[in-house]
């Protein structure tokens, strides 16, 4: 080999080895970026409630009372309505996306049915929430005011109830897509030797695909807890809107996202929007806390 050869390859690797040394740079530059962006918003929102910490104090936890004319805030009936709302809807969701995942990625993997639903389930999560608050308002609060009429409850329509199942909704494509995604990714030994044994393909989705996906799929719910405890303008159109705590699924309520779009313009003093930006900064802890909780839970999945 020439060395004209030798020289033109090793000019090659240096041109490549520092290509490497700035791309591995510039995607520290980014990790550092985001990194600080999540913290600045954490910081921001802890400077701008510190008004309303030094007049309400600790206490703005567990106030049941939420009157902005007399300076009186409490987060409790909020924190109550985001948590119900949110994981009533996670409940109701969850069969229609594991069904789905399965479905789609054991069941019927190709095909024009197969086409039309993953493109209805990518369609759902490109709708805008508006979208759904309207549906919600004109076809779904309707049919639950004629359900809780016949059950004897207040026939209010919006409230609670209402405001999960939109969610319920809205949330499906976040765990579907996943679930999906990791059923298709199975290695085929494990599922071909399963049925070599004489599996049934139910026993081989539950002792099979189900356990070697379950981190997974776990991690789909939290993505959709995630969306659901953050979503605004669907749950304000339809939740009800009223500061007092829910005594029951079915009665109007709030959530900490929808009083914040409520009343962020109506906030005529310094003490009554600190106190909505505390309610972002609750909002941004308890996501922070099911999270933490979650990704616990996934590794303790994955280890055992």
């Amino acid at each position: 080999m020439s060395s004209s050869v030798k020289n033109k390859r090793l000019a090659l690797s240096d041109s490549q080895f520092e290509w490497e040394v700035i791309f591995k740079r510039l995607l520290s530059i980014m990790s550092v970026i985001v990194i600080i962006v999540v913290f600045s918003i954490l910081i921001t929102l802890i400077i701008q409630s510190v008004p309303s910490v030094k007049a309400v104090g600790i206490k703005f936890l567990w106030g049941r009372v939420w009157d902005p004319v007399q300076n009186i805030y409490g987060a409790y009936p909020f924190l109550l309505g985001t948590l119900i709302t949110s994981l009533t809807a996670l409940i109701i969701s969850l069969p229609f996306s594991y069904g789905l995942a399965i479905y789609l990625g054991e069941y019927n993997t190709s095909g024009w049915l197969s086409d039309l639903l993953k493109n209805t389930v990518e369609l759902i999560a490109a709708v805008p929430s508006i979208i759904y608050g309207f549906w919600g308002l004109f076809v779904l609060v309707p049919i639950v005011r004629t359900f809780e009429a016949k059950f004897h409850v207040a026939p209010y329509g919006i409230g609670i109830f209402t405001a999960s199942l939109i969610l319920s909704i809205m949330i499906i494509p976040y765990a579907a897509s996943l679930g999906i995604t990791l059923i298709r990714m199975v290695p085929s030994p494990l599922k071909e030797g399963a049925y070599a044994l004489g599996a049934t393909r139910y026993e081989v989705i539950r002792s099979v695909v189900m356990p070697y996906t379950r981190s997974g799929l776990f991690a789909g719910v939290l993505l959709s807890l995630g969306r659901a405890l953050g979503e605004t303008m669907a749950v304000t159109m339809v939740i009800g809107n009223t500061s007092a705590v829910p005594q029951n699924l079915f009665s109007p309520g709030n959530t900490m996202a929808s009083v914040i779009a409520n009343e962020f313009t109506e906030a005529d003093h310094a003490v009554y929007l600190s106190a909505l930006i505390e309610l972002g900064l609750l909002l941004f802890f308890v996501t922070v806390i099911i999270n933490l909780i979650g990704r616990r839970i996934i590794t303790r999945f994955t280890n055992t």
